[in-house]
């Protein structure tokens, strides 16, 4: 894998910082807490799972964090749309603040059954891995530091997350880098299981409902009339489907969903679909944006002209509706929260797999600005946002680890190195609203 690390090469104050954390007795004490509790956290993930957490509907499952924050000895609370926040203090009042998060909601709808099924050594069930490893993994993460006697010179901030997933639209943590008024100085996001993943970008996401409408009609007796919803939605994929992206930043498009029509001897009134733009680069986003969605109204105008329909009451109209958006961002190699994390890897000897762009909780603060990346929580996945979805407990010890060291070498330890990460002064601008 040198072609990844020669990507993220380390400074030699990173490999420092984190050599100086590991040569206090405490922090190496502590680490092995998570091999010793590997066992007790996995069960921990089995409980998790099997509270429901569909999108926008996480409130038992945060009751359940809840409980178990407290539990371990720090206050939590529920925030105004359903985020858990906890706080370990460090020393140093005007230290940096790290935060650790983790997503609480899953893919399934409300009624799909989590109940965990054993087999061969793996977990199976909807959910096994994403999100309930992530939120496994952030529990440890606090046992392990509340248990150290370990002090430290800022704060780590936990906190779990609604709304990550489908329509939720990273609902809960716009709401804490938006309008919360929480300082925040860095973040790692745990989401995945690879520990030896590193995120550097975020991908933007814009998406969008195409809704088109007409006067309907007879299949037969109304033929060459009227125009036809369906047909109007599939001129417009044509040309969709035929947009030049660039490779490089990646950037995609995906007609996501596509319904319309009522029977099959009818010109359809209706249709609609959803629509999925992508890219790692937000100024190439918004171009994909201004390029794509004229298609939509011009597959309506087509669709009116093949007709020759004039009278504005019998034509195609076309509705387009914002459903989402995801900002996009990125973040050169010397980052603190990469070097951390990468020094982390290496002397925890954790194998760096990939170092790339996804879409996750770290999306919203690495686009104002806030060094962010994403930790892989230990074990291995498969089939995620599926019914199929399994996990393996590989040495899913280092998920816990690596996210705890990574964490101690960004706000430091009391009498050690210095926090590798610089106190964020910017004042971002926004117009995203905060509404529940």
């Amino acid at each position: 894998m040198s072609h990844l690390t020669d990507r993220i090469p380390l400074l030699p104050e990173s490999a420092a910082a984190v050599q100086a954390g590991l040569n206090d007795p405490k922090v190496k004490k502590v680490l092995e807490q998570a091999v010793s509790q590997e066992i007790f956290t996995i069960e921990e993930q089995i409980e998790i799972c099997e509270v429901p957490a569909p999108p926008m509907r996480e409130q038992k499952r945060a009751e359940l964090i809840t409980q178990k924050i407290r539990s371990y000895g720090l206050e939590a609370e529920i925030d105004p749309v359903g985020n858990v926040i906890a706080r370990f203090k460090g020393v140093e009042p005007d230290g940096p603040v790290c935060a650790v998060t983790a997503h609480m909601d899953n893919s399934f709808p409300e009624g799909t059954n989590t109940s965990v099924r054993r087999q061969s050594g793996k977990l199976f069930a909807p959910g096994i891995s994403d999100a309930s490893r992530g939120l496994a993994c952030m529990l440890q993460v606090i046992r392990m530091l509340v248990n150290s006697g370990v002090q430290t010179k800022g704060d780590i901030l936990f906190i779990g997350t609604v709304g990550q997933e489908a329509e939720g639209d990273l609902r809960g943590v716009k709401r804490i880098f938006y309008s919360s008024g929480i300082h925040i100085d860095g973040v790692l996001v745990i989401d995945g299981a690879d520990p030896g993943r590193i995120l550097y970008g975020s991908t933007g996401s814009k998406r969008y409902k195409i809704e088109y409408t007409g006067p309907g009609g007879h299949s037969f007796l109304n033929f060459g009339q009227y125009p036809s919803a369906t047909q109007a939605l599939c001129r417009a994929g044509t040309m969709l489907s035929d947009l030049e992206v660039p490779q490089e930043p990646r950037t995609t498009f995906a007609l996501a969903t596509m319904k319309g029509g009522s029977f099959v001897n009818a010109i359809a009134e209706h249709a609609e679909c959803e629509v999925d733009l992508r890219s790692e680069d937000a100024q190439v986003l918004d171009r994909l944006v201004k390029e794509a969605l004229p298609l939509f109204e011009l597959g309506a105008q087509l669709e009116n002209a093949r007709w020759k329909v004039t009278d504005p009451s019998l034509q195609i109209t076309c509705k387009v509706t914002p459903i989402g958006y995801r900002p996009a961002g990125s973040q050169k190699p010397t980052s603190p929260v990469l070097q951390a994390a990468r020094a982390a890897q290496e002397a925890l000897g954790i194998e760096m797999t990939a170092y790339m762009s996804a879409s996750t909780d770290q999306n919203v603060p690495m686009s104002i600005g806030i060094p962010s990346t994403t930790l892989g929580a230990g074990g291995r996945e498969g089939f995620n946002h599926s019914l199929s979805e399994w996990y393996e407990p590989v040495r899913s010890y280092e998920g816990p680890q690596l996210c705890l060291l990574t964490a101690l070498t960004l706000i430091g330890i009391d009498g050690g190195a210095a926090p590798l990460l610089p106190v964020y002064t910017a004042s971002p601008a926004t117009e995203w609203q905060d509404s529940l």
